[in-house]
């Protein structure tokens, strides 16, 4: 979080017991091994993934100050932790994930002093942060004086699979933080910040005592993903644009185009920790027709700034649900 007046928190024992409710939640609907994988909880990955940096720091470590940061944003249950644990196997690589109490307090960043200074004192060749509920600060985190020229890696995913996701893990959480940004109530709620006028007034317009939390989850994922353009992150050559989509289909290629951009050595057990799947294998959402516009607008969007010279259309585009 930016050095600015801070949001009132819950205490830590309500927030660590909705973490542990949360946690059991998941490890019910989706299994104890899903859960193991997606937080890395297996100590003996752990265990090889440390011995390995702590090789490389011996070997070839740089001097404190000569790391690049890399930041991996977007939107929650978009496929970042895919990538991070991916990127997390080459060993010139120090990982910060959400959950790093250095560098973040309940998910967001902590100063942008402790970030310069997490850098600063790294030995690695790049430092990989995921600030996915700073991501509207994005553009300022790059620009953050004190640091060498950064890169930013924004995931999106399909709206579809994503509200899936979303609502699996954190049920009415999307449609809460729309209601309260609606009614004027989300404060310093990083989910309400940085928001154009025209986002405002379109979330304002709908009543969230009849929206379903599918159709909140798809619109917050046109309102995030909204802010790759309002920021103008499209023209920068330091944000690249990513697909999940991609990366789960051709794990080698994808990675291969994030290694380029990140100027990282490829080798293949980076793409090897990626699952490969095909998408949208489960009919459309019944989504709310208006929120539906909206996010086929915004794929064809995402898909013409991820493949401009293909000037291709977005499969999105004309995917149809029961509410179209």
């Amino acid at each position: 979080m930016s050095d600015t007046e801070k949001p009132a928190e819950t205490s830590a024992l309500a927030y660590t017991a909705s973490r542990v409710a949360r946690h059991l939640h998941w490890a019910r609907t989706e299994g104890i091994r899903r859960l193991i994988e997606e937080d890395r909880l297996d100590p003996r990955d752990r265990l090889r993934t440390a011995a390995a940096k702590w090789l490389w720091r011996r070997r070839r470590g740089v001097k404190p100050g000569s790391a690049v940061a890399v930041y991996v944003v977007g939107l929650q249950r978009s496929g970042t932790n895919m990538l991070m644990r991916g990127l997390d196997a080459a060993p010139e690589v120090e990982v910060r994930n959400e959950n790093d109490r250095r560098l973040f307090h309940r998910f967001r960043m902590r100063s942008d002093d402790v970030l310069r200074q997490t850098v600063a004192r790294s030995r690695h060749a790049f430092v990989l942060v995921k600030p996915l509920c700073d991501t509207h600060r994005i553009d300022e985190l790059l620009d953050l004086p004190g640091l060498a020229p950064g890169r930013a890696v924004w995931m999106f995913r399909d709206v579809d699979d994503r509200a899936r996701s979303e609502v699996s893990k954190f049920r009415e959480s999307n449609l809460l933080a729309l209601r309260r940004i609606a009614d004027g109530t989300s404060g310093m709620d990083w989910q309400g910040q940085r928001l154009s006028d025209p986002l405002r007034e379109l979330i304002s317009g709908f009543d969230y005592g009849q929206m379903t939390p599918y159709s909140a989850a798809a619109l917050f994922w046109y309102v995030r993903n909204s802010l790759y353009f309002d920021l103008g992150l499209d023209a920068r050559d330091d944000v690249l644009l990513a697909s999940y989509d991609e990366l789960v289909s051709d794990p080698e290629g994808s990675m291969r185009r994030v290694c380029d951009f990140v100027g990282l050595p490829y080798r293949a057990e980076l793409s090897d920790l990626v699952e490969r799947r095909i998408a949208h294998q489960r009919p459309p959402l019944d989504i709310d027709p208006k929120v539906r516009s909206r996010c086929n607008a915004m794929a064809a969007q995402l898909e013409s700034a991820l493949h401009p010279a293909s000037g291709a259309t977005a499969d999105h585009d004309t995917r149809k649900g029961p509410g179209r």
